[in-house]
């Protein structure tokens, strides 16, 4: 029998790949807001005895309650089994304390999915390149986790980019080294990273130089997500001073809040932003594509059903 197929309300636009790259049947959900502000949930297709799958990734607040509380409905509906497809999890960079009294929201969020009430026939997390990878040890022992890297995504959109053209691949900065070189050794090319250095007084980062040849190459940016593209735009400034030849972006979370992308599109310093339709807010690549500053998206669909249907 097919698996039973929800999906939260920010991630409808995910459910027609999902359902396409994968045997799954579309089950309903109903959901309206009254005066107050309280939202009311009913799930219509019953899931007693069924494996389900709840597609939902948590951009914000409102998305982790909602994965939550739709969780909790088709655990305590009687479903065999319940697989949670989280393509984006919010508060990934919030997984450490450094300053006394700060909360580790990515483990209290981890905490909170872990306590939607456990399935007969497991209770299973999928998670998309994270932005640390211990996050998914943060979940309860009840809960069988699953990072999903994106690499082989990644790695198809870099050599789309670049052809046959010789290329760096590049880091933001040292701190994303590790992952940039482990993607450079299936790419077969070479890595690149831009040293920083904090003001003592001001505390901000400023760039100090190139660790690699990249005079007369294309680089590619390799970063987990994109907000404000600060580090970004940075990164893509040194590379050039230091006679890169072309910039391109390649994310593996589109997260783009606000006017960013318009400010990436302004800057003319990135040829092509790229990335997974992992995030809602991928669209406004397709929607603000420009002769400036093109793109495409590449869609988690098909890496993520597979993940599933191996489970």
């Amino acid at each position: 029998m097919s698996k039973l197929l929800f999906a939260t309300s920010t991630y409808q636009y995910l459910l027609k790949p999902i359902l396409a790259a994968g045997d799954f049947e579309p089950g309903a959900i109903t959901q309206k807001v009254f005066p107050d502000g309280e939202i009311y949930r009913r799930i219509d297709d019953d899931p007693e005895g069924r494996d389900v799958v709840l597609l939902g990734g948590t951009p914000t607040d409102a998305d982790w309650l909602e994965v939550y509380d739709l969780g909790c409905g088709v655990s305590r509906a009687g479903a065999r089994s319940l697989s949670i497809v989280m393509p984006y999890f919010g508060y990934s960079t919030m997984e450490r304390a450094i300053l006394r009294g700060e909360v580790v929201t990515a483990k209290t969020r981890a905490r909170l999915i872990s306590a939607i009430p456990h399935c007969e026939g497991g209770t299973r997390t999928f998670l998309f390149d994270l932005h640390t990878e211990g996050i998914e040890f943060y979940f309860g022992d009840n809960h069988t986790t699953h990072h999903v890297l994106g690499a082989p995504i990644i790695t198809g959109m870099i050599q789309d980019i670049v052809g046959d053209r010789p290329y760096v691949l590049g880091a933001t900065d040292a701190g994303r080294a590790k992952w940039v070189e482990r993607l450079a050794r299936e790419l077969s090319c070479s890595p690149a990273f831009v040293y920083k250095r904090r003001d003592a007084e001001s505390g901000k980062l400023a760039v100090t130089g190139v660790n690699a040849d990249v005079r007369g190459k294309l680089v590619v940016i390799y970063d987990d997500m994109i907000r404000t593209g600060g580090s970004l735009l940075q990164a893509a400034q040194a590379y050039l001073d230091a006679g890169a030849s072309e910039i391109h972006a390649v994310v593996s979370h589109l997260v783009l809040p606000d006017d960013s992308l318009t400010r990436l599109q302004d800057s003319q310093l990135i040829t092509s932003i790229n990335g997974t339709d992992s995030h809602p807010a991928s669209a406004k690549i397709a929607q603000q594509r420009s002769s400036t500053c093109g793109g495409t998206i590449a869609s988690v669909a098909e890496l993520l059903s597979a993940a599933v249907a191996r489970s």
